[in-house]
């Protein structure tokens, strides 16, 4: 099923996976795309590493970064959803960021924005922080609205730099140069639940928002995310906050994946938005 409007190109995939030996071609070369428009995939399938998956993925093609931005906004103090975050910002849609701390309703990573430093991270031996094995990525936007995915560096580095227009940590990394990163022996990691992923390919950076702890979606592990992010032709790929967490939002289209909670979508501390120039 097929559907269009004025800035997304939509379309619904049902795919029988064997494995990950199926991929789904994202390149531009093979596909078509308005010049003003960006797309979201939703696929369901149960045979993806034998469990049941609904996954939502919204593409935005590199060579419209001259039409959309990303940016990454935060809400201190307090939560707000992820769609309250593309609200707010007239946002195009919107995706779920890291990790924060439920209790005091901050972040627990580090985040910068515009040479601000807005979170650190937080000690390992704290409540509601991550370890150092899971956070030992960053997503990184330059102030020429480059998205970057990379190996984290510490926080005096960034706060230090002024090179970003915003720096937010998270992970674990799952991929760097097309390659799998090495994963910790933990429960986080080996335990399939719903997950946010963000990744870049050679065309185009992917949002994705993977579905579980429901009767229609499993979820995943990160190990089995690296081999389904590889079969998308991701080179760089990043575990952002997950689990009830995950949220995908599109203008005009509300939340297009089913958060876990039983309230519905989860308040989070910060989110990553595309805007329109």
């Amino acid at each position: 099923m097929v559907k269009k409007s004025s800035l997304l190109f939509v379309l619904i995939i049902t795919l029988n996976f064997v494995g990950c030996s199926q991929s789904i071609s994202l390149r531009n070369n093979e596909r078509q795309f308005s010049k003003d428009s960006l797309e979201y995939y939703q696929i369901r399938t149960d045979t993806l590493f034998s469990t049941k998956q609904v996954i939502s993925i919204l593409v935005l093609p590199k060579a419209l970064l001259n039409k959309f931005h990303v940016d990454i906004d935060y809400n201190k103090p307090g939560l707000m959803t992820t769609s309250k975050f593309g609200e707010l910002n007239h946002a195009v849609a919107a995706l779920n960021g890291s990790y924060f701390d439920m209790d005091s309703i901050a972040g627990v990573v580090y985040l910068e924005k515009n040479d601000s430093v807005i979170n650190r991270t937080r000690s390992p031996k704290l409540k509601w922080a991550k370890p150092d094995s899971i956070i030992n990525g960053v997503v990184v936007i330059t102030k020429e609205n480059r998205l970057l995915v990379q190996q984290a560096k510490s926080d005096q580095f960034y706060e230090a730099s002024k090179a970003e227009k915003a720096v937010l940590v998270s992970g674990p990394l799952l991929l760097y140069g097309g390659k799998k990163t090495p994963l910790a022996d933990l429960k986080f990691v080996t335990n399939r639940h719903p997950r946010t992923f963000l990744c870049t390919t050679e065309n185009d950076i992917l949002f994705i928002a993977v579905d579980g702890r429901s009767s229609q979606a499993d979820g995943m592990n990160l190990i089995e995310a690296q081999d389904f992010l590889i079969s998308l032709g991701c080179e760089e790929a990043i575990n952002l906050d997950g689990g009830g967490s995950t949220a995908l939002w599109i203008r005009d289209k509300g939340v297009i994946n089913h958060p876990s909670d039983l309230t519905g979508e989860r308040p989070v501390s910060n989110a990553f938005i595309i805007m329109k120039q």
